[in-house]
């Protein structure tokens, strides 16, 4: 297992599910990849998880369900799921949309999708939690601030 912000893909799709892949290894270096075209699987990976925090790149529609419900799954256990999560789809209609908008989804690519698109996807999610990391171990003062909220946060 990664020590890094790895990257789970879930698509019905195998080759969809590679393809992906493909695109993400060329310039991801943060974490590992992941792929699963059986979301059950892939639900039970992500509960038995170490770490509560990847990237998600999930199909809108998956076999027997919605990649929605997908993230209702193990949203108890990644708390930020919605916000670390790009949903694919082969259609994007307003409902789709609208979906992504009511679940707090941010990002949303129709397939085939060019590769730039995903990677600049990709690296928005991960950015965020880079310059996290980045501001904690440069600024002493702001680590101790967060210690603080943290502390206060757990009596």
């Amino acid at each position: 297992m990664s020590d890094g912000l790895d990257v789970i893909i879930v698509d019905d799709d195998t080759s969809a599910c590679e393809s992906i892949a493909d695109i993400i290894n060329r310039f991801y270096t943060w974490g590992d990849v992941f792929v699963f075209s059986d979301d059950d699987e892939a639900a039970l990976y992500c509960l038995n998880r170490e770490s509560s925090i990847a990237i998600f790149v999930v199909d809108v529609f998956l076999k027997d369900k919605s990649g929605f419900l997908f993230l209702d799954t193990i949203n108890h256990k990644f708390k930020t799921v919605y916000d670390d999560t790009i949903m694919i789809t082969g259609y994007a209609n307003k409902d789709v949309v609208d979906m992504c908008v009511a679940a707090g989804i941010n990002h949303l690519l129709e397939k085939p999708m060019r590769p730039y698109v995903l990677q600049l996807a990709v690296r928005s999610i991960a950015s965020k939690y880079m310059t996290f990391a980045n501001r904690l171990l440069s600024n002493s003062e702001f680590l101790s601030e967060c210690n603080k909220v943290i502390g206060s946060l757990n009596p």
